[in-house]
């Protein structure tokens, strides 16, 4: 059965792996059809991804269809076609038994710390597939990027009327700008990329975008943007260790700051950035299961119109000669997906 693996970071390679056994209790023999790449993916690439282990097979963002069903199963059926919740947990840690699965203390990423669904077809356990009969292969793997955004919008809680900066304008950023707009705050997005900030513009019709240059010039944007006050909620999607720091300057006084891009490097600031706004840091990690039924509802009534997220398409043969570029963002990538079949 035909796979591709990345074996070190920037080294791809297409493998031949044994076929899947019949799925056992609880499990499901699943055909990935589409797969969307996210930037976790692009890290692991390019090996700066802390928790992404080699060698290993990609892919969690994923629209696949069920083959077979083992014993137990109820919530789906062979032939349903469905997103996947790619988080393995174990249930019994403190973080699970509080209901945050999405952060369990030995916590499995599939195509980050297991192999994931870059291949033809493979098991996986059928609680954390998310059914749709109206959703397409891709609109299924576009969920879960959503989700992260979902889960990120919800940890900074922002409130009708609220002003609030998201950093970043990726697949990470735009989903949380997909979920910061059903709360009616008023949202500034701020990017390096001038074509990412018209994206926002003409797609979502945000009103504020900053072109973040360095040197303290966007401090001045921001004070006449939200009236002196700075913003209630910023939330960090960039995963740069620069950005991360500065982003303390940005939260108004009792904000908050959410970091849902990730580093290896080391954050740091002064601590009177922090102390003195009593501001809150949170961490954004990953998605609930709940989100995903809620984001397939969103995308079934129309609310998320997920066209335009889609810019970029390869297919399997091509993954690999196509992929470092994609990493690039003189590419105009804003979500790239591998057509599996």
């Amino acid at each position: 059965m035909k796979a591709i693996q990345l074996k070190e970071p920037k080294h791809f390679e297409h493998i031949d792996i044994a076929e899947p056994e019949s799925p056992g209790p609880g499990q499901a023999l699943v055909r990935t059809h589409r797969m969307g790449i996210c930037g976790t993916d692009y890290s692991g690439y390019l090996g700066k991804m802390p928790f992404f282990s080699y060698p290993r097979i990609p892919g969690h963002e994923l629209g696949i269809e069920v083959l077979e069903v083992g014993d137990g199963v109820s919530n789906i059926k062979a032939g349903d076609r469905c997103s996947v919740e790619p988080y393995m947990n174990c249930g019994q840690c403190y973080a699970c038994r509080k209901g945050s699965v999405n952060c369990c203390e030995s916590l499995k990423v599939i195509g980050v710390m297991i192999d994931g669904g870059l291949c033809e077809r493979f098991l996986i356990r059928a609680d954390k597939l998310h059914p749709s009969t109206k959703l397409s292969y891709e609109q299924l793997a576009l969920v879960e990027t959503l989700a992260i955004g979902c889960h990120a919008c919800d940890r900074g809680d922002p409130q009708e009327g609220d002003h609030v900066l998201i950093i970043g304008a990726g697949p990470i950023g735009l989903a949380t700008l997909e979920f910061t707009r059903l709360t009616a705050a008023t949202i500034t997005v701020m990017d390096m990329v001038e074509s990412r900030l018209d994206f926002c513009r003409k797609t979502y019709g945000v009103a504020h975008t900053i072109q973040f240059k360095g040197g303290g010039s966007e401090i001045e944007q921001i004070r006449e943007i939200t009236g002196g006050d700075k913003y209630a909620v910023v939330t960090d999607a960039t995963g740069h260790n620069g950005s991360m720091a500065n982003a303390l300057n940005y939260v108004a006084h009792t904000g908050s700051l959410v970091y849902v891009g990730i580093t290896t490097e080391e954050v740091s600031f002064p601590h009177p950035a922090l102390h003195k706004p009593e501001m809150t840091i949170k961490g954004s990690r990953n998605a609930l299961p709940s989100d995903f039924t809620r984001i397939i509802s969103l995308i079934e009534d129309g609310t998320i119109n997920t066209d335009p997220w889609v810019t970029h398409r390869t297919t399997f043969e091509n993954v690999i000669d196509e992929f470092e570029s994609f990493t690039k963002p003189e590419s105009g990538v804003i979500k790239a997906v591998i057509e599996l079949t």
